[in-house]
């Protein structure tokens, strides 16, 4: 389903990843934005060479030794990307070939309980 571009009146929104015609807004416009950072490899934007996580070193490295530097590059990425939100944890799971962060958050200046984004490396 397409959504109208006057139909949309949140002040955040953009178009949804995966789903033609669709948006997200408000929180889960938040959600997606830490999703496209954490899966964008610095480089990849040509109009933001610095845009994204160097998060894909991690994946294949022990977990004992890939952990805190990977929770210190995804936070770095999130706090210098995305404004909108207060940055409370982030947990990975790391599994074969594959690392899934769980990102603890809140909308900046509150009203909103804490929120939880997963996203898989």
């Amino acid at each position: 389903m397409t959504t109208a571009l006057a139909s949309i009146r949140a002040r955040d929104w953009q178009p949804a990843l995966g789903e033609i015609g669709a948006v997200v807004t408000d929180l889960a416009d938040i959600a997606q934005a830490i999703t496209i950072i954490l899966t964008t490899p610095p480089g990849s934007d040509p109009h933001r060479p610095t845009f994204g996580a160097d998060l894909l070193q991690f994946i294949d490295q022990p977990e004992i030794e890939a952990t805190a530097p990977l929770i210190a590059a995804a936070a770095d990425a999130i706090l210098a990307w995305e404004p909108r939100l207060e940055l409370t944890s982030i947990t990975p799971t790391f599994g074969l070939g594959q690392v899934t962060l769980a990102i603890v958050w809140t909308r900046r200046g509150g009203g909103a309980d804490a929120l939880t984004t997963e996203v898989t490396l």
